[in-house]
């Protein structure tokens, strides 16, 4: 029970666990506002705004921060994946999230027989990783 009672107390997965979720529940509220009606599966789903993977890794890296030092290396290493991951959400996703988008286009006006379009909303666009980078620098400097 100890190791459990640790792990939730740990601010390096709590603070980002809560960053992914409060960017995911933006994502469903602005669905809910643009078009009344409730989508459930943005909860989950990637894509749009705010980047729930910048958030995330974002506070990750602000929590390493402020705890272990700016100058540390722990804070180091923590930067250089989140730029990975913001750099892959707002291109290769993205990119991949376009190409699925020509792919369905040109799939479904040939009637050709598939089981499910391809998902579309993959990646990010450039304003949506900053402000779930943003998310992430908030929550992890009140919070961590």
């Amino acid at each position: 029970m100890n190791f459990i009672w640790q792990i939730l107390h740990n601010k390096s997965i709590t603070i980002p666990a809560l960053a992914w979720f409060i960017a995911q529940v933006i994502k469903v509220l602005r669905v809910m506002i643009k078009y009344r009606k409730f989508d459930h599966t943005r909860l989950f789903g990637s894509g749009g705004m705010p980047s729930s993977h910048s958030a995330f890794i974002v506070s990750l890296s602000t929590v390493v921060g402020r705890n272990l030092g700016w100058d540390s290396m722990q804070f180091g290493m923590a930067v250089a994946i989140s730029l990975i991951v913001m750099y892959d959400a707002a291109g290769v996703r993205r990119a991949a999230g376009k190409q699925a988008e020509v792919l369905n286009k040109l799939l479904f006006s040939h009637d050709m027989h598939f089981d499910a379009r391809l998902k579309e909303l993959l990646g990010h666009s450039p304003i949506e990783v900053l402000f779930g980078a943003a998310l992430g620098i908030a929550l992890g400097l009140w919070l961590g």
